[in-house]
């Protein structure tokens, strides 16, 4: 597994090895030594796995109190996912960062605690899955407005489907002074 950082502390993407032959492919998509190694090492307490077609966007989500950290990958599909620091202090304060994760790299991204998710998809249709380290609570669930024009996310130019809930979303600094990430160094 090579490991890749992506300019956000915390933030890698995993890229396991892929073994290919006539009949298909075989990947280990979670080693829990490999988290290990990287420091990971709060359990994984929920799994989620959705289902979108192109061009449908989610995001930007988050979780607050006690925080949602997150290990996304594409299982069928691609997508380009994408991450927003929101710890105050950290050195990628209000930045982003985007990777593609698809059904032939399998690659992987660790999400920390603080930072807000999303991805939209970029074939025909896409299964994203990813692990949680504390339970979905809809009391603690935020996010930031995808086309927030301070953060800047580069999506790709093509029609996007967003959710009400999602094109309501604030901007990251008319909800900011609220959050409770802090970045820990």
């Amino acid at each position: 597994m090579n490991v890749v950082e992506t300019g956000i502390p915390g933030c890698v993407v995993l890229e396991p090895v892929v073994h290919r032959d006539p009949r298909g492919f075989f990947v280990e998509t979670l080693r829990q030594e490999w988290l290990d190694g990287l420091g990971i090492t709060h359990g994984w307490v929920q799994d989620n796995h959705s289902r979108s077609a192109r061009g449908v966007l989610r995001g930007l989500h988050f979780q607050t109190r006690p925080g949602q950290a997150k290990l996304v990958r594409c299982a069928r599909g691609r997508i380009l996912d994408v991450v927003v620091d929101l710890r105050r202090g950290s050195p990628a304060y209000g930045r982003w960062r985007s990777v593609e994760l698809d059904d032939e790299d399998h690659r992987a991204i660790y999400i920390p605690v603080g930072l807000a998710h999303g991805f939209v998809v970029l074939s025909e249709i896409a299964d994203v899955a990813y692990r949680c380290s504390n339970y979905y609570d809809g009391a603690t669930e935020g996010g930031i407005a995808w086309d927030d024009p301070d953060v800047g996310v580069a999506w790709p130019d093509m029609e996007v489907q967003v959710s009400d809930r999602d094109r309501r979303a604030p901007r990251l600094r008319d909800v900011a002074g609220d959050l409770p990430f802090t970045y820990a160094g």
